[in-house]
């Protein structure tokens, strides 16, 4: 059975910074493009950021260029996302989904997800 967990998100003052990660389970990590999305309220599920399976090429959305950097650890199988310089527009929850082979950021690529977990920014 496949499962993802996202650490704890939290609240954070604007400015500040927060690290996510996924361990996922059930599946071989190694195989899987992973990626962050996020859902504010009131609006549709978008892309954060992805990293492929192979050669580790990754996407990320104009809004966290520069700002968001994801990474792998296929020994250790985690994704993390190192949110910086966070603004109240980064406030959502955030979900890790994982993509079995293939890469590309469009939502409907992605098998599996986490539950999601709430980040705050405050002005």
């Amino acid at each position: 059975q496949v499962q993802l967990v996202e650490s704890e998100g939290g609240l954070v003052q604007a400015g500040g910074s927060l690290r996510l990660s996924c361990a996922p389970s059930g599946l071989t990590f190694s195989r899987y493009s992973m990626g962050w999305f996020r859902q504010a309220p009131g609006k549709e599920r978008e892309v954060v950021a992805t990293i492929a399976w192979i050669g580790g090429t990754t996407y990320y959305a104009d809004a966290v260029k520069g700002r968001f950097p994801i990474s792998r650890d296929n020994t250790k199988n985690t994704v993390n996302l190192e949110m910086t310089n966070l603004t109240p527009e980064d406030t959502a929850v955030y979900y890790c989904a994982a993509r079995r082979l293939g890469s590309g950021s469009a939502i409907a690529g992605y098998n599996y997800w986490g539950p999601g977990t709430q980040v705050t920014v405050s002005s």
